[in-house]
C-alpha cells in the first residue's frame, strides 16, 4: 500500500474511532447504564455527569500507562532478573553488581559534575543574555541567534563540536577552530577530548550552548513581567544598574530562575546523545544513561542495564515532582 494512502487511513480510522468511542460511550452511559428518566432519573443524571470526565480522559490515561507506567513496572522487573538464567529471579543481585562496578561509580560523579556546571552556567549566561539583549536595538535578532541551537538536535550538535575540537597531525593545517587558535598562539595541537578531566568540561560547552537560548527566552519574559514602578523608584533613589539587576529584579524572578534551573537539570540528568557522539564515554567521560546504554545493547546484560535506568529514573523523580508542584504554585 502507498505510504500516502496509507497516513490517509490511519489519520480516517484514528479520528473516526474517536468520534466513534465518545459518542458510544456517552450513549451507553446515558441509555443503559444511568438512564434520565424513571423514579431515579435524577440520581441517574448526577452519577452519570460525575462519571462522564473519565470516558473522555479514559484514552490519554489508558495511552499514559501503556507508554509510561508499565515500562517503569517491566524496567524494575528486569533489575531483579537475569538474562543468562532465562529470567530467573535474582532480587537485588543486579544492583550489586552495578554497584561494585567502577564504571558506575564514574559514570555516577560525571553526572554530578554535569549537575554542578551545566545548571549554572545555562542559566547565568541565559540571564545576562535577556538582560543585555533587551538594552540594544537589535535585540530581538541577538536573541534569535542565542536561541538558534535550541533547534539542533543533541547529536547534531556533538558532530558540530567534534569538528571544533578536532585535531590534525602536527604541520598539517589543522581544520579544527580550537587547535587552529591554539597553533597560531605557538601550541602543538592537542587531542582535546581525551584529555582528563577537561573533556568533561569541554563537553558539557556543547550542553550549556544549546540550553542558554532557553533559558534566555524564559527568563526574558520574567524580566519584562517586573512593574516599571519598582525600576523607576529605585533609578529615582540613586541605585546603580548593577543594584537594580541583583537587588531589584533578579529577587523578583527568583521563582522563574529556580523552574529554569530545575528544568535544564533534569536534562542534564538524562543527557547520553552528546557523550555517545563525541567520545562514548571514553577517557572517563562515561555518564548514566550512556552506561545504561552500554550494558543494555552492548553487553545486552538486561539486569545490570535495568537497575541503572531504575536509578536515573529514582533521581529525575523528585526534581521533576518539585517543579511540577512549583509551577501549580506559580499558576494560583
Amino acid at each position: 500500500m502507498h505510504p500516502a494512502i496509507m497516513g490517509l487511513l490511519t489519520i480516517v480510522l484514528g479520528v473516526g474511532g474517536c468520534i466513534g468511542y465518545f459518542y458510544f460511550s456517552n450513549v451507553l452511559l446515558d441509555t443503559v447504564f444511568f438512564p434520565p428518566k424513571g423514579p431515579n432519573a435524577g440520581r441517574n443524571i448526577n452519577r452519570a455527569n460525575q462519571i462522564r470526565p473519565w470516558l473522555f480522559l479514559f484514552p490519554a490515561l489508558f495511552a499514559l500507562g501503556l507508554y509510561l507506567a508499565y515500562p517503569v513496572f517491566a524496567t524494575l522487573w528486569l533489575s531483579l532478573t537475569d538474562r543468562d538464567q532465562g529470567g530467573a529471579f535474582v532480587g537485588l543481585a543486579n544492583y550489586q553488581q552495578m554497584f561494585a562496578d567502577e564504571k558506575f561509580w564514574e559514570a555516577l560523579r560525571n553526572n554530578t559534575l554535569w549537575l554542578i556546571v551545566v545548571p549554572a552556567m545555562s542559566t547565568a549566561f541565559g540571564l545576562l543574555a535577556a538582560q543585555l539583549s533587551d538594552r540594544i536595538s537589535w535585540g530581538n535578532f541577538a536573541k534569535s541567534l542565542i536561541f538558534m541551537p535550541m533547534a539542533i538536535s543533541f547529536v547534531g550538535a556533538s558532530v558540530i563540536w567534534k569538528l571544533i575540537y578536532d585535531t590534525r597531525p602536527e604541520g598539517t593545517e589543522q581544520i579544527g577552530l580550537l587547535n587552529a587558535i591554539w597553533v597560531g598562539m605557538g601550541g602543538e595541537p592537542q587531542q582535546w577530548l581525551t584529555i582528563i578531566p577537561w573533556n568533561n568540561f569541554l563537553l558539557m560547552i556543547v550542553l550549556i550552548w544549546i540550553q542558554t537560548g532557553f533559558a534566555m527566552v524564559i527568563l526574558s519574559a520574567a524580566l519584562r513581567g517586573i512593574p516599571e514602578e519598582t525600576i523607576e523608584a529605585a533609578i529615582i533613589d540613586g541605585a546603580s544598574p548593577l543594584q537594580i539587576f541583583f537587588k531589584i529584579k533578579v529577587p523578583q524572578i527568583m521563582s522563574t530562575i529556580v523552574v529554569v534551573w530545575t528544568t535544564i537539570t533534569l536534562v542534564v540528568l538524562k543527557v547520553f546523545d552528546i557523550v555517545l557522539a563525541m567520545t562514548n564515554g571514553q577517557w572517563e567521560t562515561q555518564v548514566l544513561a550512556n552506561y545504561m546504554y552500554d550494558k543494555l545493547f552492548r553487553s545486552f546484560d538486561w539486569g545490570v542495564g535495568s537497575a541503572s535506568a531504575m536509578i536515573i529514573m529514582l533521581l529525575v523523580t523528585p526534581i521533576l515532582v518539585w517543579n511540577v508542584r512549583n509551577a501549580r504554585k506559580e499558576m494560583r
